[in-house]
Protein backbone atom coordinates (compact mmCIF):
# COMPACT_ATOMS: atom_id res chain seq x y z
CA UNK A 1 0.00 0.00 0.00
CA UNK A 2 1.48 3.36 -0.72
CA UNK A 3 1.98 5.74 1.84
CA UNK A 4 -0.11 8.29 -0.32
CA UNK A 5 -3.26 6.05 -0.08
CA UNK A 6 -2.76 5.62 3.43
CA UNK A 7 -2.44 9.13 4.31
CA UNK A 8 -5.54 9.23 2.34
CA UNK A 9 -7.86 7.36 3.52
CA UNK A 10 -6.60 8.01 7.38
CA UNK A 11 -7.90 11.68 7.05
CA UNK A 12 -10.99 10.71 5.08
CA UNK A 13 -11.87 8.13 7.88
CA UNK A 14 -10.07 9.87 11.55
CA UNK A 15 -12.84 11.27 13.93
CA UNK A 16 -10.11 13.61 14.75
CA UNK A 17 -7.01 15.45 14.29
CA UNK A 18 -5.13 12.75 16.04
CA UNK A 19 -6.46 9.96 14.96
CA UNK A 20 -4.67 7.02 13.29
CA UNK A 21 -5.58 4.22 15.01
CA UNK A 22 -9.44 3.93 15.70
CA UNK A 23 -11.61 0.98 14.78
CA UNK A 24 -13.02 3.41 11.96
CA UNK A 25 -9.27 3.58 10.25
CA UNK A 26 -8.19 0.41 11.03
CA UNK A 27 -11.60 -0.72 9.19
CA UNK A 28 -11.08 1.55 6.01
CA UNK A 29 -7.38 0.16 6.07
CA UNK A 30 -8.67 -3.34 6.25
CA UNK A 31 -11.00 -2.38 3.08
CA UNK A 32 -8.92 -1.08 0.78
CA UNK A 33 -6.12 -3.74 1.15
CA UNK A 34 -9.08 -6.49 1.00
CA UNK A 35 -10.06 -4.84 -2.50
CA UNK A 36 -6.79 -4.77 -3.57
CA UNK A 37 -5.94 -8.47 -2.68
CA UNK A 38 -9.04 -9.58 -4.32
CA UNK A 39 -8.29 -7.71 -7.79
CA UNK A 40 -4.83 -9.37 -7.51
CA UNK A 41 -6.21 -13.14 -6.96
CA UNK A 42 -8.65 -12.76 -9.87
CA UNK A 43 -5.51 -13.22 -11.83
CA UNK A 44 -3.75 -15.85 -9.76
CA UNK A 45 -6.16 -18.55 -8.84
CA UNK A 46 -3.27 -20.62 -7.12
CA UNK A 47 -1.80 -18.18 -4.82
CA UNK A 48 -3.01 -19.86 -1.81
CA UNK A 49 -0.70 -17.94 0.59
CA UNK A 50 -2.49 -14.44 -0.50
CA UNK A 51 -6.00 -16.18 -0.16
CA UNK A 52 -5.37 -17.37 3.23
CA UNK A 53 -3.92 -13.80 4.34
CA UNK A 54 -7.21 -12.31 2.73
CA UNK A 55 -9.09 -14.62 5.11
CA UNK A 56 -7.65 -13.52 7.96
CA UNK A 57 -7.70 -9.69 6.76
CA UNK A 58 -12.04 -10.56 6.36
CA UNK A 59 -11.96 -11.64 9.74
CA UNK A 60 -10.38 -9.02 11.26
CA UNK A 61 -12.45 -6.55 9.90
CA UNK A 62 -15.65 -8.63 10.71
CA UNK A 63 -13.93 -8.41 14.74
CA UNK A 64 -13.38 -4.63 14.35
CA UNK A 65 -16.88 -4.23 12.76
CA UNK A 66 -18.85 -6.37 15.42
CA UNK A 67 -16.62 -4.27 17.85
CA UNK A 68 -17.85 -1.14 16.40
CA UNK A 69 -21.59 -2.20 16.12
CA UNK A 70 -21.57 -3.29 19.91
CA UNK A 71 -20.05 -0.01 21.06
CA UNK A 72 -21.48 2.68 19.00
CA UNK A 73 -24.27 1.84 16.31
CA UNK A 74 -24.58 5.47 14.19
CA UNK A 75 -19.97 5.01 14.10
CA UNK A 76 -21.37 1.79 12.64
CA UNK A 77 -23.85 2.17 9.79
CA UNK A 78 -22.25 5.70 8.75
CA UNK A 79 -18.82 3.62 8.24
CA UNK A 80 -20.54 0.85 6.31
CA UNK A 81 -22.71 3.35 4.12
CA UNK A 82 -19.17 5.39 3.31
CA UNK A 83 -16.89 1.96 2.73
CA UNK A 84 -19.99 0.16 0.58
CA UNK A 85 -19.80 -2.61 2.94
CA UNK A 86 -22.45 -5.33 2.76
CA UNK A 87 -24.29 -6.01 5.87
Amino acid sequence: MANIDKTAIISETRINNNDTGSADVQVALLTHRINHLTEHLKGAEKDHSSRRGLIRMVSRRRRLLNYLSRTDRSRYESLIKKLNIRK
